[in-house]
């Protein structure tokens, strides 16, 4: 029998709605008379995927996601950087949804042999939300009481601080509002933060009030949070992981609470199969990242075992959610998966081929 092979790759895009800076673009691959899709995605990514990726794509078989992988990371490497690490992750999610629709079977029911849960605990995350700038308290209490697994929240640094002041006034902030939820919370800093003032907070902050901080430094500092996790305060990271990054490297090194795996942004779903192993091998979670929703939603539903919750970013999802023709609405701190082939989400109608 001949191998469904993909037969070309192009650019959609759903304008109608859209808001200045939003992601609107869907990788769209077609094959064996179907199509697969992903999205969405920005337009740099989109760019890059048409123009680098779309090559290395053609002819080759629906259902070989490593051997396809490896030629994708191989041609990403030309021109190193985050934009063709999620590029290569957005095609690959769109394959894998092609292959699903082709097989009529949801990924996650592709990506393992046991039966796949239903519906996926999540966490939910408002990160414009700085616990440090919190005057009504209530809004943290009305989020924590969705029957959400916890909450995540954001804890930025600023230039204007000492380190020493700095570090103690957001530690403050976090006992405070901890407190106030009843419940630990988690943090991101978004990369803000200098070494000195993230080692000043790992002293300083009560850690049974957090969850994890995650991602403090601008850049994966191994050394530096090697320091960080020697305190005890518990971190996250791995958004940032790239397609080619050695993920066993960053967890001997780190010693993280949890990654917080971009599931597109690593390389996509192989990519993120191979991570999760490596990952489990060291009893280490994967709690995927709100921004890759619906294929971290999929990797989770496959993987219960590694994989606690996703996060539902409460300020960004659902206008994401409005560019798909069925939207994921979740449910008492769950989020369906969804019943039909593939990825099981579909670019709304008014999707229509890209600028060039």
């Amino acid at each position: 029998m001949t191998p469904l092979t993909i037969e070309r790759l192009e650019i959609t895009e759903v304008r109608e709605g859209v808001s200045l800076g939003d992601d609107s673009f869907f990788v769209i691959v077609h094959g064996a008379g179907a199509v697969g899709c992903y999205g969405p995605v920005g337009e740099r990514i989109a760019v890059y995927a048409r123009g680098t990726v779309a090559s290395v794509v053609k002819d080759a078989s629906v259902a070989d996601h490593i051997g396809l992988l490896e030629r994708m990371r191989a041609a990403a490497r030309t021109t190193p950087s985050d934009i063709a690490s999620w590029a290569v992750g957005a095609v690959d999610c769109a394959v894998w949804d092609l292959h699903g629709r082709l097989a009529s079977r949801s990924v996650a029911a592709l990506l393992t042999a046991q039966k796949p849960r239903s519906s996926v605990p999540a966490y939910a995350s408002w990160l414009s939300q700085d616990l440090t700038s919190v005057d009504d308290l209530d809004v943290l209490r009305r989020a924590a009481a969705d029957d959400w697994c916890f909450t995540k929240w954001g804890l930025r640094g600023t230039a204007d601080d000492a380190p020493d002041r700095a570090a103690t006034r957001m530690a403050r902030a976090v006992e405070r509002c901890a407190q106030a939820v009843g419940t630990p919370l988690a943090v991101d800093a978004v990369g803000t933060w200098s070494p000195s003032a993230a080692m000043a907070f790992a002293h300083s902050v009560d850690v049974s009030c957090l969850l994890w901080l995650e991602d403090p430094l601008p850049h994966h500092d191994l050394h530096t949070y090697g320091l960080l996790a020697a305190t005890g305060v518990p971190l996250a990271v791995g958004e940032r992981a790239h397609c080619d990054e050695d993920p066993a490297g960053l967890i001997h090194s780190v010693s993280p609470r949890v990654l917080t795996l971009d599931v597109v942004g690593c390389g996509g779903l192989t990519r993120a199969v191979q991570i999760l192993d490596v990952a489990r091998s060291q009893a280490i979670p994967i709690c995927p990242h709100g921004r890759s929703l619906v294929p971290g939603l999929h990797l989770a539903a496959a993987f219960p075992d590694a994989i606690p919750a996703v996060e539902y970013r409460l300020q960004w999802e659902p206008r994401r959610q409005r560019l798909y023709d069925v939207a994921l609405q979740p449910e008492h701190g769950r989020v369906p998966l969804p019943d039909s082939p593939g990825l099981g989400t579909t670019p709304r109608s008014t999707a229509c081929p890209a600028r060039r």
